[in-house]
């Protein structure tokens, strides 16, 4: 490697690295753009050290970002629904509101009926085992989670998710 090659390399590089880092705003990918635009310019460094190598290879640099630009901007493929896209990433202040909601909608409940509830739908248990749990018949069990899912729907509408309704055929 030449010896002024070299030089240019250890003194620019952090200047560079700079504007590669601006033209892909990723770190990774800047060091690619640089790297590789430091390849091109050492295959033309005898013609062009003594002018502005610098000015060079920041030509280089942003012809080549253009063209991965392109490159990618011609394999991605856009979906025709991108909802299931968004379903993978949810908004955690969604969840953040879904909980203050529910533990509002909760506080409305007796304490029976809210025991009924977290038991039965959030710890997923039987109805008999609901009974052995709270020491009282399963008909009472029945009982406070019809109540309590009555409660539900009237303090907190926005809970109840929407079934979809089936077509008659």
């Amino acid at each position: 490697m030449s010896q002024t090659f070299h030089e240019f390399v250890v003194h620019r590089s952090p200047a560079l690295s700079r504007t590669a880092y601006l033209l892909t705003g990723d770190h990774q990918l800047a060091e690619d753009l640089l790297q590789s635009a430091l390849a091109r310019t050492y295959r033309h460094w005898r013609r062009i050290r003594d002018g502005d190598p610098e000015a060079y290879v920041r030509r280089v640099m942003y012809h080549q970002q253009v063209s991965w630009w392109r490159r990618r901007r011609f394999t991605e493929r856009l979906e025709a629904d991108p909802a299931p896209a968004q379903a993978s990433h949810p908004d955690p202040s969604d969840a953040a509101t879904l909980r203050v909601t529910l533990a509002a909608a909760l506080r409305q409940l007796t304490p029976r009926q809210r025991a009924v509830v977290v038991l039965r739908f959030y710890e997923d248990l039987t109805e008999a085992q609901v009974a052995a749990t709270l020491g009282c018949s399963v008909g009472t069990v029945k009982r406070h989670g019809h109540d309590a899912l009555v409660r539900l729907r009237a303090v907190a509408p926005e809970l109840i998710d929407p079934v979809p309704e089936r077509s008659a055929r």
